[in-house]
């Protein structure tokens, strides 16, 4: 249940960070968007408290770095706290 909710949150964070990239929520039309969602695919990360299945959003025009994993990063000891 534990390991549910952070995965939970950790995914509304990547959510939170890509609109904030993009300048507009999902499905808002604005003349500031920067750029445009490109659906998602899903990325395994292990940490101490077990294995996080996290939605990767993808952008059509950049790449998308989150802040709280590093790249190419599967096994992280600080997505916990």
């Amino acid at each position: 249940m534990v390991l549910k909710t952070v995965e939970d949150t950790r995914n509304q964070m990547l959510h939170a960070e890509v609109d904030a990239l993009v300048g507009a929520d999902r499905y808002a039309r604005t003349e500031t968007r920067k750029d445009d969602r490109s659906g998602s695919y899903t990325r395994k990360c292990h940490t101490r408290a077990g294995e996080l299945e996290l939605k990767m959003p993808k952008l059509r025009k950049q790449t998308f770095e989150m802040a709280i994993i590093e790249r190419y990063r599967h096994r992280v000891a600080s997505v916990e706290g």
